[in-house]
């Protein structure tokens, strides 16, 4: 098969699965072989295409051409490659995963939900080989309005309020912001491609650039960036698997990838640096780690103070991407890989608690580890990988983000990476002490309580087992990071 064939092909697959989910609607276990059918061919495909890239192969692809110079068009690029890989090979995990929770927890409406959710990976692999910033903007949206079915999926006023403020922020700043800087954008380079060192430098007036830059990172409101972060704990009213996909595989990815993209191909780091574009924009993804830390450590809900810590780890991206600097961007970019598998391993945790017992308050989990060892295991894996403490993968993207700070001589910057980890053990490794060491409230007995469905585990299993693994074995990772940061 052709490279230019290959690369449509990865993100044509979920579609055609998504075709599958719904004619084999009728029938669960036909239904969800589909599902894992389409995810591991995916994968594969995509791991092909990682192949290829590391020999030196693979096209540019255009679709169509709608406008004069605006092209749908698609090319594989190292961070592109990464964010890709991360997206496949969880969204096979997941589905093992969400085969046990939603069973086990008697969703309504499988179908859609399967369904959907294909889609949503369509769109973010279109996101992710997006070879100009029109494509990567189409894209965008089209992730945007596929999740929506899944954050309002339990179909109550709560769930649906919700999925209204999750619609309305995230469409509300991509086209009130991003649209308006990507046409800014268009009018002072006559061009969206995307292009080593960026495609401003000499084209945009110094003075307009730090505007221009902020009107991306805010536009990007799926980086979560404050004071447009509230779509995602809104959205914590979807069933676990889709936190999953919000957290961790596809959508708050998507968001801190393209103000990556933006940083490096469209303004370019020297642009950047030298137009100081980036000295008070920095501050917001600051602030944002440790504000967003702190409301962390006061919410008792589960899913609610990890919806806070996904704000958190976030900006650790989108200040990677700020500093405009090489190490910054290594660990920017590792962090994409780093905090899915540690932030998917914990989401896996909390679906299993709700499944197994139907609890959703950390003061109510006194004690329950006892009964629920695997999966609260788990929880404390992912917990000490998002710390970034050794021997766990999170360790390598904060270390790389704090030596970013120190090059940039941003100290005070370092401060609140430092700060922000001691924030992450205050209100990560409290839930597992308490359900090992803890006592069951009020006199509840655990004796009945038995650990989440197998596929469930599992997919716990293999996600903490990556973390430990992306530690000692970090690449193809890095070496990814590395291209995209231009480390040698």
């Amino acid at each position: 098969m052709s490279d230019s064939a290959l690369i449509l092909l990865a993100f044509l697959l979920p579609l055609v699965g998504a075709f599958g989910i719904v004619l084999c609607g009728r029938w669960p276990n036909l239904r969800e072989t589909v599902t894992l059918v389409t995810a591991a061919l995916t994968g594969l495909t995509v791991i092909e295409l990682y192949g290829r890239f590391q020999q030196g192969g693979l096209n540019v692809v255009q679709l169509a051409e709608p406008l004069p110079g605006l092209a749908i068009s698609f090319e594989i690029e190292p961070l592109g490659m990464l964010f890709a890989l991360v997206a496949s090979l969880l969204w096979f995990v997941t589905s093992v995963y969400a085969i046990g929770y939603m069973r086990g927890h008697g969703e309504a409406n499988q179908t859609r939900f399967y369904t959907m959710f294909a889609i949503a990976i369509s769109a973010a692999l279109g996101v992710a080989f997006a070879g100009n910033l029109f494509t990567l903007f189409l894209f965008y949206e089209v992730l945007t309005i596929s999740t929506y079915p899944l954050v309002a999926h339990a179909g109550t006023e709560k769930a649906r309020q919700g999925a209204r403020t999750y619609l309305a922020i995230l469409l509300g700043t991509s086209i009130g912001l991003q649209l308006l800087a990507i046409l800014i954008t268009y009018a002072a380079a006559g061009t969206l491609d995307f292009r080593a060192g960026g495609i401003l430098a000499g084209k945009l007036d110094p003075a307009w650039a730090g505007l221009l830059l902020a009107l991306f990172v805010f536009g990007i409101g799926k980086a979560a960036v404050m004071p447009f972060h509230r779509w995602l704990p809104a959205a914590m009213v979807a069933p676990t698997p889709v936190s999953a996909l919000l957290h961790a595989v596809a959508v708050v990815k998507a968001g801190v990838f393209t103000v990556l993209k933006v940083t490096i191909y469209i303004f370019g780091t020297d642009f950047i640096t030298e137009s100081h574009a980036n000295d008070w924009i920095i501050w917001f993804a600051g602030a944002t780690i440790l504000l967003a830390s702190l409301i962390a450590m006061t919410r008792d809900n589960l899913k609610s103070r990890l919806a806070y810590s996904t704000v958190s780890q976030l900006s650790y991206i989108v200040l990677g991407a700020l500093l405009a600097n090489q190490m910054g961007l290594l660990g920017g970019s590792l962090h994409i890989a780093m905090h899915a598998f540690g932030k998917i391993t914990l989401f896996f945790a909390a679906g299993a608690i709700l499944v197994a017992a139907h609890k959703t308050e950390i003061s109510e989990m006194g004690g329950l580890g006892r009964a629920m060892p695997i999966t609260f295991g788990a929880f404390l894996i992912g917990s000490l990988s998002i710390i970034g403490l050794p021997p766990f993968g999170g360790m390598w993207s904060k270390w790389y983000l704090a030596l970013g700070t120190i090059d940039a001589a941003q100290w005070m910057l370092l401060g609140v990476l430092l700060l922000s980890s001691l924030l992450n053990i205050a209100y990560l490794l409290p839930i597992p002490i308490r359900a090992f060491f803890g006592k069951a409230p009020d006199g509840t007995s655990y004796t009945k309580i038995k650990e989440a469905p197998v596929t469930c585990l599992l997919a716990m299993v293999v996600t903490s087992l990556a973390c430990l693994v992306l530690f000692f074995y970090p690449g193809p990772f890095y070496e990814l990071a590395s291209m995209v940061a231009g480390v040698e």
